[in-house]
């Protein structure tokens, strides 16, 4: 495989086929992510992504799953995606799902009918970063779209009818804003309704602007136990018919995986422990982006 840069992949698609078709990601602004910093945005060349292809059909025959990567596989023109998956699906028949990285812009760039397009030729997941549901943070962070596009993101996707999991940041609203952001990231998430919930825990990284307004006091992380009130925060305004719900991310402090309703009472009695103190949380030299 032809790999450049960093490779991101959620932690559910572990034991896919990593088939890179762009590098870098396409907004590559938000203050947090240090991912990309290095990289200029393009799309990977035709001919190189037919070797990748290739070289899995060769040698990928057990794995049944595929994430697209880098950052925004979705801003591609809808015939490119289109011609992507048509060979994913004459390549690689035995991939049963394949999955990308979508933000709010390249999301509400594509209407529902080529969505769904995308979904019958084999597209089945969708990725997205909320992140917070908080306007003031989200402005703050230069995340590149408010909470209103970001419910309409959203939903344009469950609307194809496509699975949608949407990522959330503990720590981005800093000390400060801290419970507003859990607040208005939970009733966001009910806006939107997706069919997962990745929480993930901020940790800075050097070459960031938010490691940077740190170092320079304009921004204060909240603690750890501010970081399980803000969780407890989000999970009690969440309302949603059905969900799953995962911090099994390695920056998290505490590990949840749960069904949403059916397990909502029981999360908030597990967080309430570990703000008790009666259930250990993971030391921070195990945490890990």
């Amino acid at each position: 495989m032809h790999y450049e840069g960093n490779i991101i992949r959620p932690p559910s698609e572990a034991d896919s086929i990593i088939l890179q078709v762009t590098v870098g990601c396409s907004h590559n602004r938000c203050t947090f992510c240090g991912a990309y910093k290095d990289e200029t945005f393009r799309i990977k060349d035709a001919a190189t992504v037919e070797e990748d292809l290739a070289f899995a059909a060769l040698y990928c025959k057990r794995q049944k799953r595929v994430f697209l990567a880098d950052g925004d596989v979705l801003i591609l023109p809808q015939h490119r995606l289109v011609a992507l998956l048509q060979k994913i699906r004459r390549q690689l028949p035995w991939v049963n799902r394949v999955s990308l990285y979508g933000n709010a812009k390249s999301i509400r760039s594509k209407s529902v009918e080529q969505l769904r397009e995308l979904k019958d030729l084999g597209l089945n997941r969708v990725y997205m970063g909320l992140e917070s549901g908080s306007d003031p943070v989200l402005r703050a962070v230069k995340k590149g779209a408010d909470s209103d596009q970001m419910v309409a993101a959203g939903r344009r996707v469950r609307e194809a009818g496509l699975f949608l999991s949407v990522t959330v940041l503990l720590g981005i609203g800093g000390a400060a804003d801290s419970q507003a952001h859990a607040a208005a990231t939970g009733r966001v998430l009910s806006a939107m309704g997706p069919s997962q919930i990745g929480v993930l825990s901020l940790m800075l990284l050097p070459n960031t602007e938010l490691y940077a307004d740190q170092q320079a006091g304009r921004f204060r992380l909240p603690s750890p136990t501010d970081q399980l009130r803000e969780f407890r925060t989000m999970v009690a305004n969440i309302d949603l018919d059905r969900a799953q719900l995962q911090s099994n991310h390695a920056s998290n402090y505490l590990t949840i995986n749960a069904r949403l309703p059916r397990d909502k009472e029981d999360v908030l009695r597990m967080i309430d422990a570990a703000l008790a103190g009666q259930v250990a949380l993971t030391p921070e030299h195990f945490r890990r982006l």
